[in-house]
């Protein structure tokens, strides 16, 4: 599974949560909420470092990434990071 984030959406994360090179945004399963590809689970961020890398990519020293332990919620989807500039925030994607 890949990650990809688009440079309109790194803009948002970067000034949002004020971050600078060598930062991390991780993604992880939540329980509760609605997504497109788990029943009962969303998808939740946050700026920990972190243990164990399932998958990642770095752009502009942002290392975006996801957790071993977190890959069962993406059911071999690839996330895709948009932005969406009606709502002026990033948007998420899952393709195979």
């Amino acid at each position: 599974m890949n990650i990809s984030v688009s440079n309109e959406a790194l803009e948002w994360y970067m000034n949002e949560l004020d971050l600078k090179e060598g930062d991390f945004i991780r993604f992880y399963a939540r329980y509760g909420g609605s997504s497109q590809i788990q029943k009962g689970f969303s998808l939740g961020i946050s700026t920990e470092s972190p243990d164990i890398f399932g998958t990642k990519v770095t752009i502009n020293g942002i290392t975006f990434y996801i957790e071993e332990k977190d890959l069962w919620y993406f059911d071999g989807h690839n996330l895709e990071i948009e932005y969406n500039s009606v709502l002026k925030e990033p948007e998420f994607r899952f393709s195979k």
